[in-house]
């Protein structure tokens, strides 16, 4: 999911329904809800955002500080203009990236999906995360399962790549859908996550002959 904090309205609904279209969930925030937000909701929500993205605000100086006391997803700020004066105080507050506007969101979702990459590879010395035969490249690729590519739904394909990313501890099935879906899509149960999840082990247990993802009433979902 993705977080865009800007003063106007205007701004973060228009990204939000740019990310949504691209099948990405996203929530905008003003300034002080954000704070609010990002303060008192739960380490496990938190954990689900992949990006925070700082439009124009008074505050957003103080932002990084604050985020980085909760997550250590990419900061990105967006500027209205080109002003190295602003761009390198931005960088000194401790954002990870600055794009102009306008920015495509598929620009943003590249760049997000380079650190991530970049973050891995520091982690594990490779670009994408193989598990057995299962490996997962987190830029838009479908998976390579038993040596070969499987062709997957854009949400079976989020949640594959999300229990990879968790690999080696349990993740509970709102964590599952706050990933594909984000914290505040109201118009789907979260019902829905059992179904990608039932539809996305089959066609894993038929590639593989045998089942890789566990699940555990109470504990939820892991992949081993």
């Amino acid at each position: 999911m993705y977080i865009v904090i800007d003063d106007r309205a205007l701004v973060t609904e228009g990204y939000q329904s740019l990310f949504n279209g691209e099948g990405v969930p996203s929530i905008g925030f003003t300034p002080s809800r954000f704070q609010e937000w990002v303060e008192d909701t739960p380490a496990d929500h938190i954990n689900t955002v992949e990006a925070f993205l700082l439009g124009d605000c008074a505050e957003r100086s103080s932002f990084p500080t604050m985020i980085r006391r909760r997550s250590q997803a990419p900061v990105i700020a967006m500027n209205e203009a080109s002003s190295l004066e602003k761009t390198l105080e931005l960088f000194a507050a401790g954002v990870d990236d600055v794009v102009r506007k306008p920015v495509h969101v598929r620009e943003i979702l590249a760049r997000v999906n380079a650190m991530q990459r970049r973050n891995e590879k520091r982690r594990t010395g490779d670009d994408d995360i193989a598990l057995g035969e299962i490996r997962v490249y987190f830029d838009g690729r479908d998976p390579d399962v038993a040596g070969e590519v499987m062709s997957l739904p854009r949400r079976e394909r989020r949640i594959l790549e999300f229990l990879m990313r968790s690999r080696g501890r349990w993740v509970t099935k709102s964590q599952v859908f706050n990933a594909v879906y984000g914290l505040f899509d109201a118009e789907v149960d979260e019902a829905v996550v059992e179904s990608h999840v039932s539809k996305l082990r089959k066609k894993l247990r038929d590639r593989l002959g045998y089942d890789p993802v566990q699940s555990k009433r109470y504990l939820g979902y892991t992949i081993s």
